[in-house]
């Protein structure tokens, strides 16, 4: 579980499923606790005009036996910048791979996407019922309010 990408110069994947994922060991094994990443200013393309969309993710999870390395995350997420996927797909892909792949106790993932014709998408994922006694604070992303 050496990590591919981290100290070292990398190219962004020309994709997400080229996109490789680097997973290491749990630090803290015994103890459940969050990991939250916040990406504010994901880009993905609108699959039929090819037109960009922007969104602002928030990704929480309570680690199984690894934790996913976050310069591989980076990429991974900086992999949908010439992707044409809706929303949905773009949220929903992401979360069920990193659950798929790192087996987290827990997952969840909010899509806080910017508006596209006018109306504001938000799209929420998550892995099943929250754990007991772990703190999973809220993600306390406003919605669009646009200028008003």
């Amino acid at each position: 579980m050496t990590p591919k990408f981290l100290g070292q110069t990398s190219a962004l994947p020309a994709s997400p499923e080229e996109a490789v994922l680097d997973y290491v060991p749990n630090p803290r094994p015994g103890s459940d606790y969050l990991v939250r990443f916040v990406s504010p200013e994901f880009t993905s393309l609108c699959p039929i005009t090819a037109a960009p969309d922007f969104a602002h993710l928030v990704i929480d999870y309570v680690p199984g036996e690894t934790i996913v390395e976050s310069k591989s995350l980076k990429l991974f997420l900086g992999s949908f910048r010439n992707h044409g996927a809706y929303h949905e797909d773009c949220t929903v892909g992401i979360g069920q791979r990193l659950f798929d792949e790192m087996k987290p106790k827990w997952l969840r993932i909010g899509g806080y996407w910017y508006p596209r014709g006018g109306i504001p998408i938000d799209v929420f994922w998550q892995s099943g019922e929250q754990p007991a006694g772990v703190w999973i604070p809220a993600q306390d992303v406003p919605g669009y309010r646009g200028r008003g």
